[in-house]
């Protein structure tokens, strides 16, 4: 397949699969026209206030309030701690689809210059730090609840059930305990009503904006961490051979970790990363500490490979341990599961997306190595997640996610919107003709 354009016959090959939406397509469209406004308000407020992993309280009351204010949904709050799961049930018996969104902001201070630019502050790690969605969450939140409010509004020829999920602490990632989706699924949230299939979006600044990317198969990288502690013994600087030198042993670790991804794995499966991203250890240049600590991250695209590189983290830093006489401890924390989206459901949100964002407007790309954690949803039924792309530039990308200087372009947002709703749309007509 062409990797930058969905081929015509897969789209064709797709459309029986999608039916046709349950109201004329126009004034779907007029109804998501006049919410726009109100997407914008709701994403301005938010990226105003934004709050940390599983501090959304604030985040949450706004969302909870204007979910209440929607004819025909009942919402539920407190779900993994400050989660929010809305269900709105159609005029018509049909199947039951999720929609979900992920609240949570970064400790990062923003060095954007907008009217709305985050003012937020909270503790992280001890010390006082900005808060910014700079990973696009809160318009993730507002679009969604642009789409609630026009599937609300045509409730009564809805031919099914659609579930809001609203999630805390996507970013939560390796912190030793289980990250928002994970935490919502321990709650249920994907039962009573049963659902079927789910969906989402992620925003990105890519280009063009108003396109949308997503790919079959694997999406994003498994996200672990690991903690190793090399203990040895203290002493001087100037007369090493009274010590075990812990420093000396952490660099030969970092270095022979290397040879997992070029010499243990097969990269033919998918790719691998093994990064250390922190040492500590020492607090002056003349004393040889007892102990030095390692932290870093394991991203990989295949679940047998992401399994191979953890024993060997354990291994690879337990021996040359040994071998210099120290010692190894080593913690490998599992968090986000290789993101795969569901071959035969992304085959059948394709013309949706398509209608959604325009001829010629959605591309097939490559596995990321970032992570996500909508893979916990999967487990319960299949899901799809695609790629909004947003960049503020008219002829290039803008800053990557997760930087002080990440900015959209507002006008995606619609699209986004508009790809919500079709696709639940599409997903409802076709499993009542089917």
């Amino acid at each position: 397949m062409n990797r930058k354009t969905l081929t015509a016959a897969c789209l064709a090959l797709t459309l029986g699969l999608s039916g046709s939406p349950a109201m004329a397509q126009p004034k779907v469209d007029a109804l998501i026209d006049a919410v726009d406004a109100q997407v914008l308000t709701w994403r301005r407020h938010l990226h105003q206030n934004a709050e940390l992993s599983y501090q959304e309280e604030k985040t949450a009351a706004y969302v909870a309030q204007a979910l209440r204010a929607m004819p025909g949904i009942e919402v539920q709050t407190g779900i993994a701690k400050t989660g929010i799961k809305a269900v709105l049930k159609g005029g018509k018996p049909g199947p039951v689809i999720a929609l979900r969104a992920d609240m949570d902001a970064l400790p990062v201070e923003e060095r954007n210059d907008l009217p709305f630019r985050s003012q937020a502050k909270a503790l992280w790690q001890g010390k006082e730090t900005g808060v910014m969605h700079a990973c696009g969450h809160d318009t993730h939140v507002a679009m969604l609840l642009g789409a609630a409010q026009v599937l609300s509004s045509m409730r009564a020829q809805l031919a099914g059930t659609i579930v809001f999920l609203f999630q805390p602490a996507e970013e939560w990632g390796a912190m030793g305990s289980p990250s928002g989706a994970f935490a919502m699924m321990a709650a249920g949230v994907m039962d009573n009503p049963k659902v079927e299939a789910v969906f989402a979006q992620h925003i990105t600044s890519g280009f063009p904006a108003g396109s949308i990317a997503l790919q079959r198969g694997a999406v994003l990288a498994s996200g672990d961490g690991f903690q190793i502690s090399v203990k040895g013994a203290g002493g001087h600087g100037g007369m090493p051979w009274q010590a075990k030198d812990p420093i000396v042993t952490a660099a030969q670790i970092v270095t022979n970790m290397q040879s997992i991804v070029s010499r243990q794995t097969n990269l033919s499966e998918g790719a691998v990363v093994v990064s250390v991203g922190q040492i500590a250890g020492g607090n002056r240049n003349n004393i040889i500490p007892e102990s030095v600590t390692l932290g870093g991250t394991i991203r990989t695209l295949h679940e047998p490979t992401r399994q191979l590189v953890h024993e060997s983290i354990v291994r690879m830093a337990q021996k040359t341990a040994e071998a210099s006489g120290l010692t190894a401890d080593v913690k490998i924390i599992q968090a986000y599961p290789v993101l795969r989206n569901d071959p035969a459901l992304t085959a059948s949100v394709l013309p949706s997306l398509e209608r959604a964002a325009g001829k010629g407007m959605v591309r097939e790309a490559p596995s990321g190595m970032g992570a996500e954690d909508f893979g916990a949803f999967s487990g319960a039924a299949p899901s799809v997640m695609w790629f909004l792309n947003a960049s503020p530039h008219a002829d290039k990308a803008g800053a990557p996610n997760h930087s002080p200087l990440f900015t959209i372009d507002e006008k995606a947002l619609k699209t986004g919107v508009k790809a919500m709703v079709d696709v639940s749309l599409g997903y409802l007509s076709a499993k009542r003709g089917s």
